[in-house]
């Protein structure tokens, strides 16, 4: 294996915190949707999942007062962040504005516009774009475990 212990931890977050996407989704709505598997947004936060895995892998390994750690734990500190903050209110705008698209097409179908099907058919955004705080809580607790269970069996 050509991947480091850091890289295997993080791209092992990744790929874990989208794939239980899945059956967590059908757990609380009894539909399984494999689309997921690719998608942003969800329980757990992939992207939480990622850094943090990084970052516990670079600390397991490197210390936990090493400069890799470091720069690692400042990354996974800013994309949490960021799938709290900026891309939750993104997706907040998102579901406003497909809202106000829809209501102002159901206008335009009531006063009998000639044409409101050029407002009803567009493309909606995309509304799951961030985390709420327990998928971020969830997608860390995910990367720290993985990171921990494959430092006893990486081979330095």
């Amino acid at each position: 294996m050509f991947l480091s212990y850091p890289l295997l931890a993080a791209l092992s977050g990744v790929f874990l915190a989208q794939f239980i996407k899945i059956p967590i989704h059908f757990i609380t709505s009894r539909e399984w949707k494999f689309s997921l598997f690719f998608s942003t947004g969800g329980m757990p936060s992939s992207h939480t999942a990622t850094v943090v895995g990084l970052a516990s892998a670079m600390g397991l390994s490197l210390g936990f007062r090493s400069n890799e750690f470091a720069i690692s734990f400042v990354l996974a500190i800013i994309v949490m962040h960021d799938a709290m903050g900026i891309r939750r209110h993104a997706g907040y705008h998102a579901a406003l504005l497909n809202q106000l698209a829809t209501d102002f097409s159901n206008l335009l179908e009531i006063i009998k516009h000639p044409n409101p099907n050029n407002y009803a058919t567009r493309e909606k955004l995309k509304e799951l774009l961030g985390h709420q705080p327990a998928e971020v809580f969830f997608g860390a607790l995910l990367g720290f475990i993985i990171a921990l269970i494959l430092y006893p069996i990486y081979p330095f």
